[in-house]
């Protein structure tokens, strides 16, 4: 798949370049005033595109979080968001957090928003919703399609290598996500989306033929994990929502991270905590034979035959430097029985935790859970 031309076909542009170059996002922003958003981290690695912004003919405004590793929530959103009233256009130098910020405020604004990718960690770039914290419940938002994503591949690969792993988590879950949906639309009626789903499915392949690369430290597997990456922000686009990205591994993931605010403890990438889900999901529907049958159980038996098992994930994710346990993640094991029993509850969709705690089968299969993944 030309990932150029399918940017293209979503109004996006994403465009590489090095040290700062990239002809076409200055041009469009010449003698325009962009805001360029950074936290600790990033503010470094934004200078080379400040400097190419200014020379270009573009007024720099700046907006630094002063955290290493600030949180996408009301605050830090309206920060963005009065910091962007004097700017015509919102550009997030980071990955996860700052560009859902960009995108949120520049949403609310009218204005146009982009992101210069430093780490190729989740798979939100080119989606139209945001995750956000509001009252200490993990909420998704409407948010804007990035106008622009610039990618500088020696900055991607310069990325912790934790970070690619996080990125991989986030896309294998598509594999759980995917079938969550469809047995959604077996037992609840719910419209299966067969060209978001298609689509997401290509950014699944690109994935996995980016490992091999990536635990070699090889560029081509950057380039690959992006594509991927880019193509699943589409097939959002493409659904409406954020359904083909977002199953239980999600809300596994996202009960975990109000658990980490709730203690005032930095929270693990999303793709980390993720691919942990991603893990528990594959065991629940190939374990699923285990318990009592009920109506529709062959249905999801033959939808679970087609999905790699449990230690595939775990065996990626270990390569790259993820945690492969939940307790390597700092949360206790009663968290995480709270999290197999709770955590379905997070979004109002059907999901293989869904199943697994409405028809009371998680009281059984949950020690074997935990003595596996905790």
């Amino acid at each position: 798949m030309d990932i150029w031309a399918l940017s293209e076909q979503f109004g996006v542009n994403a465009e590489t370049g090095e040290h700062g170059n990239f002809p076409h996002f200055l041009g469009s922003v010449a003698g325009k005033r962009v805001l360029v958003i950074t936290d600790e981290n990033t503010l470094p690695i934004s200078e080379e595109i400040a400097s190419a912004l200014t020379k270009s003919g573009s007024e720099v405004l700046r907006l630094s979080y002063p955290e290493r590793e600030p949180v996408a929530d009301e605050k830090t959103v309206q920060t963005a968001f009065e910091a962007g009233k004097s700017a015509d256009y919102l550009l997030a130098v980071g990955a996860g957090t700052l560009n859902d910020v960009a995108k949120r405020a520049g949403f609310l604004l009218g204005k146009p928003s982009g992101v210069f990718a430093t780490a190729p960690s989740m798979d939100g770039f080119t989606s139209g919703v945001t995750p956000l914290i509001e009252n200490g419940f993990k909420i998704t938002r409407s948010a804007q399609v990035a106008r622009d994503i610039l990618i500088d591949y020696d900055t991607l690969c310069s990325a912790p290598r934790i970070m690619l792993g996080a990125g991989v988590g986030d896309i294998l879950a598509k594999y759980c996500c995917l079938t969550d949906w469809r047995i959604s639309s077996y037992f609840t009626g719910e419209r299966y989306g067969e060209a978001a789903a298609d689509l997401m499915y290509q950014a699944v392949k690109a994935c996995d033929e980016s490992v091999p690369a990536l635990v070699r430290g090889e560029r081509a597997g950057v380039e690959k994990l992006m594509d991927a990456l880019l193509i699943s922000g589409y097939a959002m686009v493409l659904a409406g929502s954020s359904r083909p990205a977002s199953g239980a591994e999600h809300h596994m993931s996202h009960f975990l991270e109000m658990d980490f605010l709730a203690r005032g403890e930095r929270i693990p990438l999303h793709g980390v905590k993720v691919g942990l889900g991603t893990a528990v999901s594959l065991w629940l529907y190939h374990n699923l034979k285990k318990f009592p049958a009920f109506p529709g159980a062959e249905r999801v038996y033959a939808e679970a035959e087609k999905l790699p098992e449990s230690g595939y994930v775990l065996g990626i994710l270990g390569s790259l430097g993820c945690p492969t346990r939940f307790s390597q993640l700092g949360v206790s094991r009663e968290t995480v029985r709270r999290m197999l029993f709770e955590a379905y509850k997070i979004r109002d969709r059907y999901t293989i935790l869904t199943l697994y705690c409405g028809r009371g089968l998680m009281q059984s299969a949950a020690d074997e859970i935990l003595d596996l993944f905790y």
